[in-house]
């Protein structure tokens, strides 16, 4: 039996005739009663309007549950990323569900699924090789390249996200129990109650960066812009990832999967490789689960125990064991005549 939903405009209501809100206003109403953040407030309204401009285009007014499957594999089918996939249609479950509490309505979205993920990350670490000709590429001799320089040292060192950079303040950066530290407000968090150590290989290069800067009050941001309309405001995450992509283009790195968010995925994965614990390594990350940084720790022993390298050594004859199976002939292959 196949469930319905319809959105009437009008209910009865014992004698009286009751108008329903508007849609529109009823994705407000939905969207102000969620306890989240308002970007995650707009994020559910962008992705409610979607489904409602999708079932308009459609002629639909008694969305089912076949027909939120259809349009989870339209979604699909557009090209969308499976974490965008997912994201959209998380929006329409919550939406659903919503409307179940408040108005009694069927949730046709109940268990509902988002798109599939693909196992592993959407981005890339750099290798070592890679990351020290991007340090080594900065020319410091202006303000520019010391801003920059002393940035991207600390996302590779650090592993800290976009967002995280472009929140830390001047004040931000206090000398405690004999180390520097960087208080760092992390994701989904409303204070800075988290830090990162910052060795004295990334600290030099912020005061450095700092003291070209000028004087600075501690509730300033950590990196400014230079530019000529917004010199000494914040840095954007916008203006941040193009910085990074910038500066990898100009040692010749221009790929979508090597961006600003590699060198979080490169500080945790050379942390791995330097014989950092797996707990050490979900601390720097500062992962909530450990499952998530056992997904670097099998892509670093994936390359480390890698049996392609046995097997290319073995073909090339430079293998340990190729003195046990240089008697051995491989039967020749005769080619079937044309």
């Amino acid at each position: 039996m196949t469930v319905k939903t319809k959105l009437p405009a009008i209910v009865q209501k014992g004698q009286a005739l009751v108008r329903k809100p508007r849609l529109d206003e009823l994705v407000d109403e939905f969207t102000k009663a969620q306890d989240v953040r308002e970007s995650s407030r707009d994020t559910y309204r962008k992705g409610v309007k979607k489904f409602l401009q999708w079932l308009r285009a459609r002629g639909i007014t008694s969305p089912s549950r076949e027909t939120l499957l259809e349009y989870k594999d339209e979604l699909r089918e557009s090209g969308l990323a499976a974490y965008s996939v997912s994201s959209y249609v998380g929006a329409v479950r919550k939406f659903f569900t919503w409307l179940e509490t408040t108005r009694g309505l069927p949730n046709i979205a109940k268990d509902i699924k988002g798109a599939r993920r693909t196992r592993g990350f959407r981005k890339d670490p750099l290798t070592l090789d890679q990351a020290l000709e991007l340090m080594g590429s900065v020319d410091r001799a202006e303000l520019r390249g010391l801003r920059d320089y002393a940035l991207i040292g600390l996302m590779l060192t650090t592993g800290l996200r976009t967002v995280e950079v472009i929140r830390a303040n001047v004040g931000d950066l206090r000398q405690e129990g004999g180390e520097a530290r960087l208080w760092i407000q992390g994701k989904g968090r409303d204070e800075k109650d988290e830090f990162s150590l910052l060795p004295a290989e990334t600290l030099k290069p912020l005061h450095e960066y700092l003291k070209a800067r000028g004087p600075a009050r501690p509730e300033a941001p950590l990196f400014s812009s230079l530019s000529n309309r917004n010199g000494g405001e914040r840095l954007t995450t916008r203006t941040l990832r193009r910085i990074v992509k910038d500066r990898l283009r100009a040692i010749g790195i221009d790929s979508d999967r090597l961006t600003a968010h590699s060198t979080r995925h490169t500080a945790i994965t050379l942390a791995l490789q330097a014989g950092a614990t797996l707990q050490e390594a979900q601390a720097l990350a500062r992962h909530e689960k450990i499952e998530t940084t056992l997904i670097y720790a099998h892509n670093v022993d994936r390359l480390k125990q890698a049996p392609e390298r046995k097997v290319a050594a073995l073909l090339a004859g430079n293998g340990s064991n190729t003195s046990n199976t240089s008697n051995t002939v491989l039967p020749k292959i005769e080619r079937a005549p044309l």
